[in-house]
């Protein structure tokens, strides 16, 4: 049976749910949650400190909550803003990522997070994804996460765990789909973040279909496409808020894989605007694999919204720009998400 769980970032050992692991878990828990995905492992436990997650472990088994950890990036040429993973390996990277991945085999957790970069929110777009880097080009920088992750592939076989690369900001479902094949889906699969593929230029339900039969994690939460002057911006709902297909995305992923957990992620201290420019020749030449019928889909989704906004149906730009509480909303964000999700698999099992 399908459990929902919640994605949770920590900063100094606590989250914005709790002040230490276990009191998150617990929070979790009472909102309705029946697991977690502990993102930020290097933050939550920095030393990986033994006594501290088996404490955390035994917590979430009396409360039967399923447990998925984030272990870093596997970009290369970004790790070094990831000081934290580099110091768990003595000065290694690969050494602390591989401590991390013996650390999910010893508790069960054979599904893990990462992601080929970050978002970069002081810096204008878009320069703001690592995808648009100038010191390296982006095929180089896949070039080099595929060298990366051959070198963890024998550690991640070993301990028998699995690396879910996210449908980040940065790389499109096409180049996720390439790294698998290169690597081997026995090692590399994919975390879903549904709302993400559109900054990227594509269409929800098409990556939906392509990605589902390598889902073994999610980031799920929904968006809305705004018109702006020079494209469209993204801005992050509350699932069954937005324009994603739930009902569908549902069918896709769990078609594939019966039963599989999924986990929500919340949102900060705003909802994380995201420029994307289908008519813009040369945005639309950093996206290869994008269609023209791509493009005009999502176009037409900023437009019907634009419609709606000026019937008063929805909120106008400046609205959703403006930076909402960050513990209250971030609590709404997930509640509001939990039961539109709850709702759509229940529909599901009664058709």
């Amino acid at each position: 049976m399908t459990r929902i769980g919640l994605d949770v970032k920590f900063e100094d050992g606590g989250s914005l749910l709790g002040d230490d692991p276990v009191e998150t878990l617990s929070v979790a828990y009472d909102l309705g949650f029946e697991g977690i995905l502990v993102r930020t492992v290097d933050e939550a436990f920095p030393t990986l400190d033994s006594a501290a997650i088996r404490e955390f472990a035994a917590e979430a088994r009396s409360r039967e909550m399923f447990v998925h950890l984030g272990l870093g990036k596997v970009n290369p040429y970004m790790t070094a803003e990831l000081p934290r993973v580099r110091d768990l390996g003595d000065g290694s990277y690969l050494a602390g990522m591989e401590r991390m991945i013996a650390l999910c085999a010893e508790y069960g957790w054979t599904e893990a997070w990462t992601a080929a970069g970050a978002y970069h929110h002081d810096l204008p777009s878009p320069f703001c994804f690592d995808r648009f880097r100038t010191d390296v080009d982006w095929p180089d920088q896949v070039a080099a996460i595929a060298r990366f992750l051959h070198k963890l592939a024998p550690t991640l076989r070993e301990h028998g765990v699995r690396l879910n690369l996210e449908t980040h900001e940065e790389i499109t479902t096409f180049e996720v789909l390439r790294l698998i094949e290169d690597v081997g889906d026995d090692v590399l699969g994919v975390c879903l973040d549904p709302a993400n593929v559109m900054v990227r230029g594509e269409a929800v339900d098409d990556a939906v279909r392509r990605t589902a039969p390598h889902v073994r994690l999610t980031h799920l939460r929904d968006a809305i496409l705004v018109p702006t002057g020079g494209g469209l911006s993204r801005f992050l709902m509350p699932i069954g808020e937005g324009i994603i297909d739930w009902d569908g995305l549902l069918d896709a992923v769990l078609g594939a894989h019966p039963g599989l957990d999924l986990v929500i992620e919340g949102i900060g201290g705003s909802r994380a605007e995201m420029e994307l420019r289908p008519d813009d020749a040369q945005w639309r030449a950093a996206h290869p694999d994008m269609t023209d019928d791509d493009g005009e889909r999502l176009m037409r989704l900023g437009s019907a919204f634009a419609v709606r906004a000026g019937r008063g149906l929805a909120s106008g730009i400046d609205d959703l720009r403006a930076s909402p509480p960050v513990l209250a909303d971030y609590r709404d964000f997930l509640t509001r998400s939990l039961k539109a999700l709850r709702a759509s698999l229940e529909r599901r099992s009664l058709s």
